[in-house]
């Protein structure tokens, strides 16, 4: 029977349907859309798909784990302390924890790991440049007191627990700096070969990378919670929610991920599956650049968020997977904001157009990745926007080309998703409410800068909330700064997804916490 396997994952890497009916005992095979996927570099990782491999692949020095999504434990290492100024942070990595390369992981892989992030400045860095970190200075605030004691002090007043949280995020994964090296090419760091290659300590090493194929995963019996009870994960490419279903009826995936109401409704009397449901702190947006004209009167923003039929998207196609949610921070968190004051409404959304100074309204382009939800909440947009006098062209794209253009720039409008990096609201208002150079040239990105909305007193609220340390008064801090986001924001949220999950049977173990960086693979049985 060993051939039969082998064979039916020859199957599952290349993409054909296999002929049998069951996957390997051994490996986890997996289908939703990942064309999300720009690189693996930890360094680089800023969207979903990548960031549920990076989790599963990487340590760092503090994390969530399954058993409670409320407290932050020490997971790469073993104890941490936090000096009386709460500046300096001390931690003490776990005995024995080794990389998948066999090299032993030590103080000086964590501090090169945040050097290389902030030498390479790619999109995420700004989270531990929030620190008061730079390529320059964190020379001297961070320092390996012996092989397996780190000390890292922030140069800015921050509440402890929002820094801890830093520490958590995919970002700060522990790189294995020997092996990055070794791949150096012209000062990269490794970065080129870090894109589709790992060098990690966590619970899979990454075999392979293919763009808008496959990730391929093996585990590590050296992993700090011990050797994973599955030998291998396979995440396919499967952007259609039928042929995601087909392939989960037959037996030739165990997990489908991104299923349509209708299909979850086609497959409930199938005791094969089961049906799961795991909230998702991850929401959709409708972001508007500034430097569009018509969009640059808080009017017109306003009157398009009144051109959006919420509702009736979460109760036709996105029936049980979203529900509206209208605030840049989920609900179910500290900070909560979970008022919705917009829905269709026409002749508000007209008013306003014809206050602004557009009473026959004007023309917009809407980028949108060309997978589920995306194409079913463009087009229905794009009617409603209609019925207020905005013509409404849908540029329908690859997810990663989506990106592409937003990361420079380049968009009128936008549907895109975001997940926070932890769970603390500054994770979101950091990005959405602190612009601190509006200017192309500005060394930080946040999706404020993406949009081109020139913030300053707003981005100095954002940065008071986050030094605030009396937790009621940093809850209504948040609070208004949600709400005056709501009000005069370059963003129409819209939703807070429910992720519908439907797996065979026999597949148990499997973990997707709130947050894409909370997906785990390691306690997946068969």
């Amino acid at each position: 029977m060993k051939w039969i396997a082998r064979a039916l994952l020859v199957a599952c890497l290349s993409g054909a349907t296999p002929a049998l009916a069951d996957t390997p005992k051994n490996t986890l095979v997996m289908a939703k859309a990942i064309d999300d996927i720009v690189s693996m570099d930890p360094a680089e990782v800023y969207e979903l798909s990548n960031s549920e491999v990076v989790v599963n692949v990487y340590d760092r020095l503090v994390g969530l784990e399954p058993e409670d999504m409320t407290k932050l434990v020490p997971t790469g290492a073993e104890s941490y302390e936090v000096s009386a100024d709460s500046k300096t942070f001390t931690f003490k990595l776990r005995e024995g924890l080794t990389f998948h390369s066999g090299s032993p992981v030590t103080a000086e892989d964590v501090l090169f790991s945040y050097q290389r992030v902030l030498t390479l400045g790619l999109t995420p860095a700004y989270i531990l440049q929030g620190l008061g970190w730079t390529a320059e200075n964190f020379k001297d605030m961070g320092k390996a007191v012996d092989d397996r004691t780190v000390r890292l002090t922030i140069a800015v007043d921050l509440a402890p627990s929002l820094v801890l949280n830093v520490f958590s995020t995919t970002v700060s994964s522990i790189v294995d700096k020997k092996e990055a090296l070794a791949h150096e090419v012209n000062g990269d760091l490794g970065h080129e070969w870090m894109k589709t290659n790992s060098a990690g300590s966590g619970a899979f090493k990454m075999l392979s990378w293919k763009a808008n194929d496959s990730v391929v995963l093996q585990r590590q019996a050296t992993f700090r919670r011990g050797e994973p009870t599955i030998e291998r994960v396979i995440i396919r490419h499967v952007p259609e929610a039928s042929s995601q279903r087909l392939l989960l009826e037959k037996g030739d995936i165990d997990i489908a991920r991104n299923l349509t109401a209708d299909q979850i409704q086609g497959i409930a009397s199938n005791a094969d599956i089961k049906v799961e449901a795991s909230p998702k702190a991850t929401i959709y947006y409708l972001g508007m650049s500034q430097k569009i004209e018509p969009l640059q009167k808080v009017q017109v923003r306003q009157a398009l968020k009144y051109l959006i039929d919420y509702q009736g998207m979460a109760d036709t196609f996105l029936k049980n997977r979203f529900r509206v949610h209208q605030s840049v921070w989920p609900s179910g968190f500290f900070a909560s904001l979970t008022d919705t004051p917009f829905k269709l409404d026409v002749a508000k959304a007209k008013a306003l157009l014809a206050e602004a100074g557009y009473p026959d309204g004007f023309e917009l382009e809407l980028e949108a990745p060309n997978v589920q939800p995306f194409v079913d909440v463009a087009q229905s947009i794009q009617s409603t926007f209609a019925q207020g006098g905005v013509t409404l062209k849908i540029v329908s794209e690859d997810t990663k080309q989506a990106l592409t253009k937003y990361r420079a720039r380049q968009h009128q409008t936008i549907i895109m998703y975001w997940g926070p990096d932890f769970l603390d609201p500054n994770a979101n208002m950091d990005s959405f409410a602190n612009n601190p150079d509006n200017s192309d040239q500005s060394a930080g990105k946040p999706l404020v800068w993406r949009n081109s909305w020139d913030i300053p007193e707003l981005s100095k609220k954002t940065v008071a909330a986050a030094t605030e340390r009396d937790s009621a008064k940093r809850e209504q801090m948040y609070l208004d700064i949600q709400k005056e986001l709501q009000d005069e924001g370059p963003y129409a949220v819209m939703f807070q997804e429910l992720e519908q999950i439907a797996r065979r049977a026999n597949v148990n173990g499997f973990f997707s916490g709130p947050n894409a960086d909370l997906v785990y693979f390691y306690n997946v049985t068969k």
